[in-house]
């Protein structure tokens, strides 16, 4: 059985991390180090994004299948600059491996911040050496390095759990992550941002690979904060085997654990999304195949007149089924059936396609479910057995307020 610890990205045995500030930004922490005691098998999924930042790029081509540590920093995403921004992405690597003894392959890189911006590499090779002797494990090592990678992020987004294999070996994994707008990952295996850290002291092969693809098909891939596609997007797991076990591919209890985790945090990035107030849910069942409830669900919080509608409580179902007809997905309006659910409240809305009520009594009961800090939107297609479940925000002043003022 999967159980939710207070824990971070050192709980798993043989990890150390460090969170730092080496003045890239102003005063925050903005330069995260993570360390593997013995080199772990690296599972990554990268921005689908044609426009990739050098850090992407440099991972990408150097594909390591082992990894013994990652710096990431914050306050400059080292996106849209060419050949240099290459060269600072490999110079980071290598700031890492002279600190910790390591090859520069071994070392993985990513950024976050603003786009267009050359790195002031003295100041990260700084954070680096800083980072690098200040690497330790416990709560606060776990803050730190959380702490360090966030932009525009209002709390640190970090889960841990444990559970014990069909062996006997009890496992760990601890997770960070950071995310608050330009927010809709299709992160592919082998090809504002989500950056995200994964550890576990379980024993993994590449064969692993396939699984960890779906994992964040069903987690990170489905969340949305404002339809963009970041060219950072980058998610990391690190699996060192410290827990002496077997190799924990096939077994059902380390999957459920590892998609417990990534859930978590999805809906925590959703749930932070720049300017926002409420977290949206969409629930979408009785699809004719996986990628139609995916798309119907990304369709719909997507959508900015629903975000709106949802940010104003205004129970205006239409432009729910307006973004579920825009979806493409096959599906009747003789057989959708639409349930709208808010705190303890939920209300039926569609039927076969038809409203069950339009007395403004009733549509002020779908307008107090919707004024909740947490709404849901259920969406059954009535044509299949495929479903998918995703994670969106609200569209807010503040949304625009943030992005209209955020390079200045």
């Amino acid at each position: 059985m999967v159980e939710i610890i207070d824990g971070g990205v050192t709980t798993p045995q043989g990890f150390k991390a460090a969170g730092v500030h080496s003045g890239v930004k102003y005063r925050s922490l903005d330069l995260g180090m993570l360390y593997s005691e013995v080199p772990a098998s690296a599972f990554v999924g990268y921005t689908s994004n044609n426009v990739k930042a050098a850090p992407v790029q440099v991972m990408m081509k150097e594909n390591s299948p082992t990894l013994s540590a990652v710096v990431v920093n914050s306050g400059n995403a080292n996106a849209l600059t060419g050949r240099r921004g290459i060269e600072d992405a490999i110079s980071m690597k290598q700031a890492v491996a002279n600190e910790l003894g390591l090859d520069p392959v071994q070392v993985g890189v990513m950024s976050t911040g603003l786009i267009g911006r050359f790195m002031d590499m003295h100041k990260i090779r700084y954070g680096i050496s800083r980072a690098a002797k200040e690497l330790s494990t416990g709560r606060e090592a776990d803050g730190l390095i959380a702490e360090a990678i966030m932009t525009t992020d209002t709390i640190k987004k970090e889960c841990a759990a444990r559970v014990r294999l069909r062996d006997g070996t009890l496992v760990y994994i601890g997770a960070i992550s950071k995310g608050s707008g330009m927010i809709s990952p299709h992160m592919k295996v082998l090809h504002g941002t989500t950056l995200s850290l994964v550890t576990t002291d379980a024993s993994l092969s590449p064969a692993f690979r396939e699984k960890w693809q779906s994992i964040l098909d069903d987690s990170m891939n489905m969340v949305s904060v404002d339809g963009d596609q970041s060219t950072n997007d980058t998610c990391i797991l690190l699996a060192n085997g410290m827990s002496n076990g077997r190799c924990a591919d096939d077994d059902p209890e380390f999957e459920d654990a590892l998609r417990t985790v990534m859930t978590k945090i999805a809906r925590t990035i959703a749930m932070d999304g720049e300017g926002a107030t409420k977290l949206i849910e969409v629930q979408v069942t009785g699809a004719e195949t996986k990628e139609d409830a995916r798309t119907v669900v990304k369709t719909i919080i997507d959508s900015p007149l629903v975000k709106s509608a949802i940010f104003g409580s205004d129970p205006n179902y239409g432009r729910i089924m307006m973004a579920v007809g825009n979806s493409g997905a096959k599906f009747s309006m003789e057989d959708v059936r639409l349930i709208i659910k808010g705190g303890d409240m939920e209300v039926p809305i569609l039927d076969s396609g038809s409203p069950i009520f339009q007395e403004e009594r009733a549509v002020e009961v779908v307008r107090m479910a919707m004024d909740n800090k947490e709404v849901t939107i259920m969406v059954d297609l009535g044509v299949g057995k495929e479903e998918a479940v995703g994670w969106g925000c609200d569209l807010t002043y503040d949304y625009v307020r943030i992005n209209a003022e955020y390079a200045t």
